[in-house]
């Protein structure tokens, strides 16, 4: 806590973005989480009951793991599986870009503070820097180092805590970004599966 005192008042923007990014991450972790599936084993589940002509069969797996972007997507293709190929295409990747667009709530502010919270450490050097100048001025010939220390604790502290903050916010904020893109590609491909298999069952029929 002394520490947090020592860094000055711009310790309390790092805190607040630290705080925020935190609550980004964490919500963005237990929305990966909740929405996991093996997407290859759910869409060959889902493709075989479509080829044998099942769809109610294939509609309830898709229930069974609502929360899945792929399944939300694919339900949806299955509910319109009746519509022209191109229409059919259109409500499966506005369905698809829907459920990517929902992964990717607050990550443009998650990366913001990532890329202020450093800047903020250097602002505070700054301002700490400026305060130990000014207490040397202040104090001319007869300056001591505890006259400057100050100054130095409020340099040194804002620096380390921008950078602590951002350096590993960065790295989860890769992980997530590349897990919310792996869902991406795999909602593309379980869609254009899902199209050729119903196509293909339709010219059997």
């Amino acid at each position: 806590m002394l520490w947090i005192i020592k860094g000055g008042p711009v310790m309390i923007p790092i805190i607040m973005g630290s705080i925020l990014g935190l609550a980004i991450i964490l919500d963005k972790l237990w929305m990966l989480a909740r929405v996991s599936v093996d997407s290859q084993k759910f869409t060959s589940a889902v493709l075989s009951k479509v080829r044998n002509g099942k769809y109610q069969d294939a509609l309830d797996i898709c229930l069974k793991y609502a929360r899945s972007p792929i399944a939300v997507t694919l339900r949806a293709g299955l509910e319109k599986r009746n519509l022209p190929v191109q229409e059919l295409e259109r409500v499966l990747e506005r369905v698809g870009n829907s459920q990517v667009k929902g992964l990717e709530k607050y990550i443009g502010g998650l990366i913001s503070i990532i890329g202020i919270e450093p800047l903020l450490g250097f602002l505070g050097t700054i301002t700490g820097l400026i305060k130990a100048f000014m207490a040397w001025e202040k104090a001319g010939a007869s300056i001591t180092v505890s006259a400057l220390a100050s100054g130095i604790y409020e340099a040194m502290i804002t620096t380390a805590a921008g950078l602590t903050v951002a350096v590993p916010f960065y790295l989860i904020c890769n992980y997530i970004i590349s897990r919310i893109k792996y869902i991406s590609y795999e909602l593309t491909d379980s869609s254009t599966q899902l199209v050729e298999v119903l196509l293909e069952h339709k010219h059997k029929t």
